[in-house]
């Protein structure tokens, strides 16, 4: 395969899923800044490593290797970082388009408040939890996919995903 062919493989099934990728990476670094430039490292592993990988065996749209990749990358730097101190930036969220509909200042005010405490109880997650949650309930991957992208069972997503719900559930309750 020539190098443009390559690149335009690469480009029509990875570029899709940068979105997915950003967002995984950046619950698992709590850094916008820091996802940024692991995305960015991971999208140059997939490009490198890309001729090893096969649609046929990977579901075809390459989005649960990718965020493999991505996962393990940022697991690598969090390895690394060990023991320094993070820096947590505020994601703002309130970005993401409106309701269309004016809401009063206290239904704002609520909304805000509600999201902010489900977004620090997330962030409070240890990771192996925190990184299941966030592509099951914000991926959406299936438990399958979920099981390739973290290299554990079925059974392991499936109970760290219940252990992960019910600690959400706590620390709102909490709240």
């Amino acid at each position: 395969m020539n190098e443009a062919t390559r690149l335009a493989a690469f480009e029509e099934t990875m570029v899709p899923h940068l979105n997915a990728a950003y967002n995984l990476a950046r619950w698992l670094t709590r850094n916008p800044h820091d996802a940024e430039d692991l995305v960015q490292e991971s999208y140059l592993r997939a490009f490198r490593f890309f001729d090893g990988f096969d649609p046929a065996s990977r579901g075809g749209d390459g989005r649960a290797w990718l965020l493999a990749i991505v996962r393990n990358t940022c697991l690598t730097w969090l390895g690394q970082k060990a023991g320094a101190a993070s820096v947590s930036v505020e994601f703002n969220e309130r970005v993401h388009g409106s309701t269309g509909e004016r809401d009063n200042a206290e239904e704002v005010l609520v909304r805000n408040a509600k999201t902010d405490a489900l977004r620090g109880c997330v962030e409070a997650l240890p990771v192996e939890y925190r990184e299941i949650v966030v592509m099951r309930e914000l991926e959406e991957l299936s438990y399958r996919e979920i099981s390739g992208v973290a290299g554990v069972p079925i059974g392991t997503v499936m109970s760290r995903l219940s252990r992960g719900r019910a600690r959400l559930l706590d620390c709102m309750e909490a709240k």
